[in-house]
């Protein structure tokens, strides 16, 4: 009955952060952060912390595996697969039904207004985010300069996030290797005997994934499944990706992937929800199950690997370094994120009104749920617009 109460939980928890989650992955984890640590207190934001870092040195949607992560903490295995499923779904119903408007009327409604003020006030629940964040990361002066190293590079476009955090994590790993020799190790708790166990779902999962699409879906999943275990990286990348797979075989026009692109960057929750557009484009209402569940699968699969080994490696005394350094470096990286998304946003009286509010707001109203500050900002949006 607990158990069942729980999944219950995660359920409604998800659907409403996949419903309001806007402004990309930094902002995802910053309205997460509220809800999973602050409100609810499922994990506490060391280990929350942890499972950023490590979450971001694998391929896929980093945010949406971040849900996966919380679920499990909350609800076992199928609570991840209930938090990943309910994260993703308002996107993929939403992205499915712009894709039907714009086959049958060949362009996308004009929806534009509401997310100019969306834009400016996810500034604040970034910000608010990496306040918290940044203070349980910051242990030391040695973090506080890995930190500054990982700001600079990525602000100045040296490194791109991937290289910065393991770079960071390495040269963190190794110094606190050294400066900590003396110290004893704690030993590991043992192997945990639901781990075999926990691949069964995800088995079954793939073993159905034949018999449910056939012919040009089966084809669609399995080019999602490829680009899902591969992906790392922004919207950008994804397009690259997308652009040799499907524009260069014929399967889309350049323009047709382009709008595509820019419904996964409107919508509320991962971007990859692109993937249901263009699969609804490509082979109608099946095409877009096969591309969801082709693009989404990978992460399930690289969480149920990672998740159990993130509390060893915070055991271990060579681990614990590296975990340190690339949750300061994952701390940088929302920074410069936020540094480059208000460069983009704040661009008149009005993003810089809807922006100023909302950091008064998130700053000034300690309590106030993240969502409220999304539909303040969408609401304001549309008002200015109209004036």
């Amino acid at each position: 009955m607990e158990k069942r109460k729980n999944l219950k939980e995660i359920a409604l928890v998800f659907l409403k952060l996949g419903t309001f989650a806007f402004g990309g992955p930094a902002a995802h984890i910053a309205m997460m952060e509220q809800e999973i640590i602050e409100k609810r207190k499922w994990i506490d934001r060391q280990h929350f912390l942890d499972l950023i870092g490590a979450t971001n040195l694998i391929p896929g949607p980093n945010s949406t595996e971040m849900t996966m992560h919380c679920g499990h903490e909350r609800g076992g295995t199928l609570g991840l697969f209930v938090a990943g499923i309910s994260f993703v779904l308002p996107a993929v119903i939403i992205s499915g039904f712009l894709a039907y408007l714009y086959v049958e009327f060949g362009h996308l409604p004009n929806i534009k207004p509401l997310f100019v003020g969306i834009k400016p006030a996810v500034l604040a629940i970034i910000a608010g985010a990496i306040f918290k964040l940044g203070k349980k990361a910051l242990k030391n002066w040695e973090l506080a300069i890995l930190g500054l190293l990982t700001v600079t590079v990525t602000l100045l476009d040296r490194m791109d996030e991937v290289t910065a955090l393991l770079t960071a994590g390495l040269i963190g790993m190794i110094y606190f290797y050294i400066r900590s020799s003396g110290e004893a190790t704690p030993k590991p708790k043992k192997k945990d005997p639901t781990t075999k166990k926990s691949w069964m779902p995800l088995f079954l999962f793939q073993a159905s994934a034949g018999s449910i699409f056939t012919g040009a879906s089966f084809k669609i999943f399995l080019t999602f499944l490829k680009v899902g275990a591969i992906l790392y990286g922004s919207g950008y990348v994804l397009f690259a990706y997308l652009d040799a797979e499907l524009v260069e075989n014929g399967l889309l026009t350049r323009q047709e992937l382009l709008d595509a692109i820019a419904v996964g960057q409107f919508t509320p929750g991962p971007v990859l929800s692109t993937a249901t557009f263009i699969g609804y484009q490509l082979n109608g209402f099946w095409g877009a199950i096969a591309a969801s569940v082709g693009i989404f699968l990978p992460s399930f699969m690289f969480v149920l690997l990672l998740n159990p080994l993130v509390p060893r490696m915070r055991k271990s005394r060579l681990m614990r370094g590296f975990l340190d350094s690339v949750n300061i470096a994952a701390v940088a990286i929302m920074i410069s994120v936020l540094f480059q998304m208000g460069q983009d946003t704040l661009v008149d009286w009005r993003t810089i009104t809807i922006a100023a509010i909302s950091f008064a707001v998130m700053f000034g109203f300690k309590k106030v749920n993240s969502m409220w500050i999304v539909l303040g900002g969408a609401g304001l949006g549309y008002l200015f617009y109209l004036i």
